[in-house]
């Protein structure tokens, strides 16, 4: 399995020595508190999973410069050129369904007292490319615990931004607008889940998501929602974006399954950006020692 736990890892072999000196002024600007310190990769080994030793982090202008964003264009171009003037402060966060007491947070409150964490993830999207990031958040069950939500809430739904004048993308029926997806409630206690504020020792740049997006490493990219502004929790399963666009090629679960082909390709082998050479597909994206678990017992080609 391509999965080391390395608490001998160096800080300077994932991040580059400039970008790790400015974490300070990233704190500042992630509302995460003013006493939050961010941890190097040395306090991170009580059991996360890290990439192996072949596997390489995307380069920052990759990482920043190719990404699925549809509010901003559909050609993996298009967020970085559309997203520039992009607000991402003030930033309210609606919070509401399941939970005794339903509230507006703006961001900074709502991830005061918490410490990023930085952790390197296969994040693999549905087209069969993929990147080895860096991403620095939260995880979503210390967000979960803080708004105790109530018995009955077995979902977490996650809506984005809906704003056409700010997001090009969205003046365009590509989709059914706001994005939403959406977790049941272990998913998103899986302490792999994260809020995440940043990438590469840096806040989230506007084309990946800013100033917060959901990645959830063992799944394809389309379940890891940008520029979110909304979570409810549900008893019923919520109605996902890409579910509802075409239910017979993206399902709610959204697990990488090379068992499993889209109707329209293999997912047995995906690329990483920068790569020629195809490479061999793994279970759950390669965490599932940590993930196989929560799907015990589950049909995983009926539920995909």
């Amino acid at each position: 399995m391509l999965i080391r736990r390395a608490p001998t890892i160096r800080t300077s072999e994932i991040t580059p020595e400039p970008l790790y000196w400015s974490r300070r002024s990233f704190i500042r600007t992630a509302g995460t508190g003013a006493a939050a310190a961010l941890l190097p990769l040395e306090r991170l080994s009580s059991g996360l999973p890290f990439t192996s030793d072949d596997d390489k982090l995307t380069p920052w202008e990759d990482v920043t410069g190719y990404n699925n964003f549809y509010e901003f264009g559909t050609d993996k171009s298009d967020p970085a050129k559309n997203a520039t003037r992009f607000r991402t402060r003030p930033w309210k966060v609606q919070v509401d369904g399941e939970i005794a007491k339903p509230a507006e947070y703006d961001i900074d409150d709502l991830f005061s007292g918490f410490t990023p964490e930085e952790r390197v993830y296969r994040h693999r999207c549905v087209e069969g490319w993929s990147m080895v990031v860096p991403w620095l958040g939260i995880p979503l069950v210390q967000v979960i615990d803080k708004l105790q939500p109530t018995g009955r809430a077995k979902y977490v739904e996650l809506t984005t931004l809906l704003d056409p004048r700010q997001m090009p993308g969205q003046r365009q029926r590509i989709l059914e607008w706001p994005y939403v997806e959406a977790l049941r409630m272990d998913e998103a206690r899986h302490p792999l889940t994260l809020l995440v504020t940043g990438v590469y020792g840096k806040p989230l740049p506007n084309q990946n998501g800013a100033p917060t997006r959901l990645v959830v490493p063992w799944k394809y990219g389309f379940k890891g929602g940008k520029s979110i502004v909304r979570i409810r929790f549900t008893e019923k399963q919520p109605r996902t974006t890409w579910n509802i666009a075409a239910p017979d090629e993206y399902g709610f679960y959204a697990n990488v399954n090379p068992e499993v082909d889209h109707p329209r390709w293999s997912q047995a082998r995906e690329r990483r950006v920068g790569e020629f050479f195809k490479r061999k597909t793994l279970m759950f994206n390669g965490y599932a020692e940590e993930v196989a678990s929560l799907y015990a017992g589950m049909d995983l080609r009926k539920n995909f």
